[in-house]
Parts: structure tokens; sequence; C-alpha cells
């Protein structure tokens, strides 16, 4: 079955319009710094214009990136994943954004609430493991709603807890708050929630581990990286 074209009623071609939304996910820019520098090259788009193309396609295309991901990954067994919060405010009120980070440091899954126990522990769990299956050994902070949502699932022999062991899932923060400053942080819970989605798949996708390849490699895997980017969404 062929796949609809996502930009069938769109003028301006989809490779400025998935330059755009890559500019704006991938680095800390704000829309209308995307805006200069797309006019430096000759695209005259106002930031509304890029809002609104990060809204109607940067889920679309986070979504396919996390379909092929999960495809391909769910078969391994032994995957290891890093689970961690940090806070996050939205309109004064404190918030928690939790992650779940596996063995090569790469974002699976984002979920925000207002509070940090058993129940939101139990559905951030619940929700990536009904994406990506079932991991070999979870590894936690000390934070006991980890341990009781663990429980009811009845994984709680495969969770590992230390204080110092979740450093990978903590440094994937760091991407985050760079961009949170750059937009001046968030006003709706729910816009939160579809950001940290969105970004989370872009960031995995572009991450090609520059400190492990020679140069000619890294290279290499950028080229192809970008290849896929410019296929998304294609018909």
């Amino acid at each position: 079955m062929r796949k609809s074209n996502l930009f069938r009623y769109f003028k301006t071609s989809p490779e400025i319009i998935r330059l755009a939304v890559m500019l704006s996910i991938r680095f800390p820019l704000s829309l209308r710094n995307v805006e200069d520098l797309l006019h430096e090259r000759g695209i005259e788009i106002s930031h509304e214009t890029v809002r609104f193309w990060w809204n109607r396609f940067g889920p679309m295309f986070a979504a396919e990136i996390r379909r092929k991901r999960a495809n391909r990954m769910r078969g391994y067994s032994n995957w290891r994943w890093h689970l961690d919060e940090v806070f996050v405010k939205i309109n004064g009120e404190m918030h928690y954004l939790s992650r779940a980070v596996d063995h090569e440091g790469e974002v699976l899954e984002s979920y925000v609430t207002n509070r940090r126990d058993r129940k939101a522990a139990l559905n951030f769990l619940r929700k990536s493991m009904k994406r990506y299956g079932e991991p070999e050994v979870i590894v936690t902070d000390l934070l006991r709603s980890y341990g009781a949502a663990m429980k009811v699932i009845g994984n709680a022999d495969h969770q590992e807890t230390g204080r110092w062991k979740t450093n990978r899932a903590e440094n994937s923060h760091l991407p985050f708050r760079r961009r949170e400053r750059a937009i001046l942080r968030f006003r709706r819970t729910r816009t939160l929630q579809k950001f940290v989605s969105v970004h989370a798949s872009v960031h995995n996708h572009f991450n090609r581990a520059r400190h492990l390849y020679s140069r000619k490699k890294f290279k290499a895997n950028c080229g192809a990286a970008l290849a896929e980017w410019r296929d998304l969404g294609a018909a």
C-alpha cells in the first residue's frame, strides 16, 4: 500500500520543511533564529510558519524514527535500561520529566507527570515496555516509587539501584536543558510532553557517538543520518 504524501497541500518544497523542522528541534535555537538562518539561505518565511511546521510535521517525523528503532531493537533481550527524572517548572508549578535510556545512551521514552508516586512510575514503565518490550535489567536511583511499581509488574528481581548508576540517564537531560533555555521554558504540560517526545527521537537519530569512531567514519554516519532524514514522510 502506497503511503500518502504528507506535503501534498503545501506550496513549500519538502526539503525546506524538513530543514526548518530539523533546525528547530536539533539545535538550541529559537523560532526567530531559525527564521534568520533560512533568510541567509534565501528562504523567506515567518517564525510562525516554522512553529506551524514543527507542530505539524515534528511528531510525524519522530513517530517514524521511533517506529523504525522499536522494530529493529525489540528482539534484543539483553537491554539495560536506566531510569531517571528531572525537575521542570510549568507556570511556576513543579513537574517531573522521567526518561528511560538504554545501554547505548539513547532515549527510549519520556513521560511528564506532576507526581513521583507509584502510580506515575507504573504508568511510565508500562508505556515503555509496551513499545520496546521487557528489558533484562532496569537501573534506577533510590526513589522507592520505582521499586513499588516493579513489584506490581512482577519485575522486581531485574531492578538495580545505586546513587551513581543512573549517570547515563542524567546525561540525557543535558540536550533538553539547553533547548529549554533557548525557548524560555514551557507553559503547558501537553506542550512539554509533545516536545520531549519529538526532541528525544530526533536527537537519537543524529547522535552518532563522535567519540567512538574515527572522523572519516563519523562523517559517513552523519551523512547516512541526513540521507535518512530527507526520506522521512516521502510517499
